[in-house]
């Protein structure tokens, strides 16, 4: 009892640290981020390397999260994540070496890609079923709409650097950027965040992880609103494919391969989740969440559609500005949903198995979408999706499961 009410009067403190070192690990990321999309999309200007990358990318995540759901909820979440930062940052510095001796082949950013993939693949359940424990439920929403617009501003930031550092240097510069934001960020978990782990992680019992990660599988077929959640966030996944991954392709080609178009349009997007995670931290959304998931997703469906079709490339970041301001508005209220309604025990494996569908889900939609992109205009699939994406909008609004699901928790 003690614990508890030490944690509910140091919450803020305990808040801004851990959000402080995701930042801090976020910007060197992004930062690597764009510079292996960029250097692919310049060097090859291939939809088929695109996808490959894509699939390096995710497909590590998808084999991963089984396993990395059951260790967020069985181990100290603060140390998972952690590791996962040494781990990233171990296989960068690799790859930075290699580049720096001349080792230079487009097939070593897929390996990388890969192995920052796994760490991923442990961090986000553990980040995600993390927070809950350190934030009183009743403020969950404002901090993950406030976090949700810092990230934005560091996305928004890191392109612009990124552009700046690829016009007098070389990528693997980037990479050693990215090594020492890493070190910061474990140095603020390890050294100032002083939280116990999760009851479950303090258990000395031994466990199995079939037997664990079934259990996790049962509680979700238990509760069907997770199910419900969890196949409309498969069929987003699917639909925002091209517009996640071949829109730099797309102002490649339509509208030139300058870097500063590259950076516009992150930025362009950036902004938008900005100001969205800002306008979903103070208004807090609709009482019921699934309408303001639903409403994002109408709004995001609509400028998919104008992308299709703009010739104008600043009409064309104006949208791309718009479909930025949607994504904390969908991302916030889903997240906090689960973070509300799932049982702590479970939030790791519930997680867990959201990482699995948004790491298979968009890369194999990326094999049909990728080698696509080369037969047709780009402009035609974000026209094809776009209007599919208005239809789904429009089922969740009236999907009664998802509906009572998004109702506000009562205490």
């Amino acid at each position: 009892m003690e614990i508890i009410e030490h944690m509910n009067e140091h919450w803020k403190k305990n808040t801004v640290l851990f959000l402080s070192s995701q930042i801090v690990s976020l910007f060197g990321s992004m930062l690597v981020q764009y510079a292996i999309m960029w250097y692919i999309t310049l060097e090859t200007k291939s939809g088929v390397m695109m996808t490959i990358s894509i699939i390096c990318g995710f497909a590590p995540t998808l084999l991963l999260s089984p396993f990395a759901g059951v260790w967020a909820d069985r181990y100290n979440r603060k140390m998972l994540i952690v590791l996962a930062d040494l781990f990233i940052a171990t296989a960068t510095l690799v790859i930075a070496i290699l580049f720096l001796l001349g080792y230079d082949a487009i097939w070593l950013l897929f390996v990388v890609s890969a192995m920052r993939a796994l760490g991923a693949g442990i961090q986000s359940p553990a980040v995600n079923a993390f927070l809950p424990g350190i934030v009183p439920p009743e403020k969950l929403m404002k901090i993950t709409g406030i976090n949700s617009s810092v990230m934005s501003a560091v996305t928004l930031v890191s392109p612009i650097v990124a552009g700046a550092l690829l016009s007098f240097t070389t990528i693997k510069f980037i990479f050693f950027i990215d090594i020492f934001t890493a070190a910061i960020a474990v140095w603020i978990l390890l050294v100032f965040l002083k939280v116990p782990a999760h009851a479950k992680a303090l258990e000395k019992q031994p466990f199995n992880y079939f037997t664990d990660l079934k259990a996790g599988l049962m509680y979700i077929s238990k509760h069907g609103y997770v199910k419900t959640i969890f196949l409309f966030c498969a069929l987003y996944f699917v639909l925002v494919a091209p517009l996640a991954f071949l829109t730099p392709l797309q102002v490649t080609r339509s509208y030139g391969d300058a870097v500063w178009r590259l950076t516009a349009i992150e930025v362009a997007f950036s902004l938008g989740m900005m100001v969205g995670g800002l306008v979903i931290a103070t208004w807090g959304g609709f009482k019921n969440k699934a309408y303001t998931m639903a409403t994002s997703f109408l709004l995001m469906a609509i400028s998919t559609v104008v992308l299709g079709l703009v010739p104008a490339f600043w009409v064309y970041l104006l949208f791309m500005l718009v479909v930025g301001l949607t994504m904390p508005m969908f991302n916030s209220p889903f997240t906090v949903l689960l973070q509300q309604k799932v049982e702590p025990d479970f939030l790791g494996r519930v997680f867990g198995v959201l990482g699995m569908i948004s790491s298979s889900v968009m890369p194999l939609s990326m094999l049909f979408f990728g080698p696509m992109a080369d037969s047709i205009k780009i402009e035609w699939m974000l026209l094809g999706t776009g209007a599919l994406m208005l239809v789904l909008s429009l089922i969740m609004m009236g999907n009664k499961v998802l509906i009572e699901a998004g109702r506000p928790v009562v205490d």
